[in-house]
């Protein structure tokens, strides 16, 4: 019986190393190619056709690709027989429950035990979704409405940068470092976004993002 092909992301060699070693205890499973930025994952994906890919969320200094949800919409929508795991540092579950609505196959956190890392791809050799105790359900949901695309042309230059960057995981504060503005033209930025976009909530302004492929 062949092999369960797997190729390994992450930016730091240590991880990539503890990854490698955790899935080829099994028998079952091979490591075919790790590397280290999302160039490197992309051609290793087009090379080896892996069975299941195993990357991490943020891997940042690729103008090609990029990374976060740039680079994993790309993975699913190029490689659709491919199972894609999130091994991330991220911990904030609105982005990671919309991972799931984009159609990642399981997350697992590095705060964690790398252990996890056997059992979430077992669960996804064996064609279900792994979803590990972090996780809490969430909804599924694009905001309603009939003219979503002149919802989005309406936002200005400034206000779909804020959104990109919130999509990221990063908080207002973060975002207004980022962007050397204040932390209050941040949030009146966000809020217009949202007003613009009719949600009215955190969750439904993420899941609207990731829906409509706003950052794809």
């Amino acid at each position: 019986m062949d092999k369960v092909k797997v190729v390994v992301a992450d930016d730091h060699s240590i991880v990539r190393l503890g990854i490698r070693e955790v899935v080829q205890r099994d028998p079952r499973f091979a490591v075919v190619g790790v590397a280290a930025s999302p160039s490197e994952l992309v051609q290793l994906c087009r090379e080896q056709a892996p069975d299941i890919v195993i990357t991490d969320y943020n891997m940042p200094g690729d103008d090609v690709y990029g990374d976060g949800l740039k680079l994993i919409g790309y993975l699913l929508r190029q490689f659709p027989q491919t199972r894609v795991l999130i091994y991330t540092m991220l911990s904030n579950n609105l982005i990671l429950s919309s991972l799931y609505d984009l159609g990642v196959s399981g997350v697992v956190l590095k705060s964690g035990d790398i252990d996890e890392i056997r059992v979430a791809v077992d669960t996804l050799q064996h064609g279900r979704i792994y979803r590990g105790a972090h996780m809490q359900a969430a909804n599924s949901v694009l905001a309603s409405g009939d003219d979503i695309q002149g919802r989005i042309a309406s936002l200005s230059a400034k206000e779909f940068e804020v959104l990109r960057h919130f999509v990221s995981g990063l908080s207002v504060g973060d975002i207004a470092q980022q962007l050397n503005r204040s932390v209050k033209t941040v949030s009146a930025q966000k809020i217009a976004a949202m007003r613009k976009l009719e949600v009215d909530s955190d969750q439904a302004l993420l899941t609207f993002c990731v829906k409509a492929n706003l950052f794809q």
